[in-house]
């Protein structure tokens, strides 16, 4: 077994359908936000010259524009190198009310993506006549001076790779592959590897903020966005206008501890699909619960055993097998495509899962990759949060995660070996974000999510001084755009018209 070289992905799923349904909510909406002026946002010394940029919008593709910004790579020495962030934008109705940033988490997913591809069908109308919605990869991502690693083939290769880190020459074998990995990321993205932080890009965005000639930030999170935002709020409270953080990331949680309220996460959302399987006609699974579970759990032993192989030859090995099937866990309106998936694995054909695992790892049908989505998220994790390598206690953890999340645990084991011979430190560390006199914020937390726990969020809301929590009731992960029109109302109020949400509305 190969462990990931870092955690799972908090990316936001965009799979399927994303019709908005009708819902009901409780609660009563607090009084809107008040509409005086923002005073003119101070801009950071020594910066000036990067926030009175003027930028050159361009038609790039459809109804989109393009354009790309210059930052600090490293903003203690704004005199010197420099990194380019890439922009797009969804321009909206004749009169709006400014900007509306996207991230749609990560990390190492692409905003110019999201606003590319998905905001016309998640965002409501109203919402994207009101706004110019401007997606942007943040720094190391993909079209933004990117982190680079591996070429295709090289990613290939790779993810066909098959170790058992539960012995010592198997943990041995991957200690280092994983150091080969780190070497070449060094090599390959030089300097600016060590400066691709989440409060780097963070001030970015203030950047952004200011040459798109907005007083104060507008931003929508998704997942990992969500610590861009929360990190935002704390670096630069008197500049937040709204915020919504949907399925949050809680900022005083440690690597390990991330790690096992994911798999955590993940075991429960499992169980929740495996019951609507058996509840359904064409289950390959049979018995009860924990009898169908024992099933799903002699289906991965064997892949583990014996890896299987696409119809295009490629050797789809236990990691990249659980990787399809977490996939769809994302959105359980995919809970059918998984369960046909497995069906057809359980006979021998593997195509489906290796979909969900390309579509995870950025694969297209012709082999290339598209962004840079695994390379930037190790880089990014490995800056952002310190692991402790030591053997022993990896060890210890992997039990951990085992005894916790008996199907999914001990493929989430492991994650520290990815950052152990990373070429910069971790410069980022665990801690509390209160935003301190920042205008009220947003938090949406879904009850069933498995990648970004419930109770992360309302961690985060309760640190922000002025959040409030808005609770989806549901299965999947984030809500916005996938949930139902309680949501919908409670963001699009919140944006347009300036409602802030009762904490404790509940959907």
């Amino acid at each position: 077994m190969r462990a990931s070289r870092s955690r799972p992905l908090f990316i936001m799923a965009i799979l399927g359908s994303l019709s908005l349904l009708l819902g009901s909510c409780s609660a009563t909406p607090a009084p809107a936000i008040d509409s005086a002026p923002a005073p003119a946002a101070k801009v950071p010394a020594g910066l000036e010259k990067f926030y009175s940029q003027e930028l050159d919008w361009a038609p790039c593709s459809g109804a989109l524009q393009c354009t790309e910004i210059e930052v600090p790579m490293d903003y203690a020495k704004p005199e010197g190198e420099t990194m380019t962030l890439a922009l797009n934008k969804r321009p909206g109705g004749k009169k709006t009310i400014g900007s509306l940033l996207v991230n749609p988490g990560g990390p190492g997913a692409s905003g110019l993506e999201i606003v590319a591809d998905a905001v016309p069908t998640m965002f409501g109308q109203k919402l994207q006549r009101g706004y110019d919605v401007i997606g942007f990869d943040p720094r190391g991502v993909g079209s933004s001076t990117p982190v680079k690693c591996q070429t295709p083939t090289e990613q290939d290769a790779s993810r066909e790779e098959q170790f058992d880190p539960s012995t010592d020459a198997g943990l041995a074998d991957m200690r280092k592959a994983s150091a080969a990995y780190a070497k070449q990321c060094a090599e390959r993205t030089g300097e600016s590897l060590g400066f691709v932080d989440t409060v780097s890009a963070a001030r970015d965005m203030d950047v952004m903020r200011a040459a798109l000639g907005d007083e104060q930030l507008n931003y929508l999170g998704y997942s990992y966005g969500t610590s861009l935002g929360a990190h935002y709020a704390e670096l630069f409270p008197s500049n937040v206008g709204k915020l919504v953080l949907d399925g949050a990331l809680d900022p005083t949680l440690g690597d390990d501890e991330i790690t096992l309220g994911q798999a955590v996460g993940f075991e429960n959302e499992i169980r929740s699909y495996m019951q609507d399987c058996l509840d359904s006609a064409d289950c390959p699974f049979t018995g009860t619960l924990d009898e169908a579970l024992t099933q799903l759990h002699d289906l991965f032993d064997s892949v583990k055993a014996t890896p299987m192989v696409g119809s295009d030859g490629r050797k789809v090995p236990i990691i990249d097998f659980v990787n399809g099937f977490i996939i769809p866990l994302y959105d359980n309106s995919t809970w059918p495509m998984l369960t046909e998936g497995l069906r057809n694995a359980i006979a021998g054909n593997v195509d489906d899962i290796l979909y969900f695992a390309d579509l995870n790892a950025g694969r297209e049908t012709d082999g290339s990759y598209s962004g840079n989505g695994t390379a930037a998220f190790t880089a990014i994790n490995c800056l952002d949060y310190p692991v402790d390598a030591d053997i022993p206690t990896m060890r210890a953890g992997a039990k951990t995660l085992t005894e916790k999340a008996p199907t999914i645990g001990e493929y989430l084991a492991y994650g520290a070996v990815g950052c152990q011979d990373w070429e910069f430190p971790a410069t980022g560390k665990p801690g509390k974000l209160t935003a301190k006199g920042a205008a009220p914020i947003m938090v949406i937390g879904t009850t069933g999510d498995p990648a970004t726990p419930y109770a992360w969020s309302q961690s985060l809301a309760t640190q922000l001084e002025s959040a409030s929590l808005v609770t989806f009731e549901g299965h999947g992960h984030t809500a916005y755009g996938r949930s139902n029109g309680c949501i919908s109302n409670a963001v699009e109020s919140y944006f347009l018209d300036g409602t802030v949400p009762a904490d404790g509305l509940t959907c």
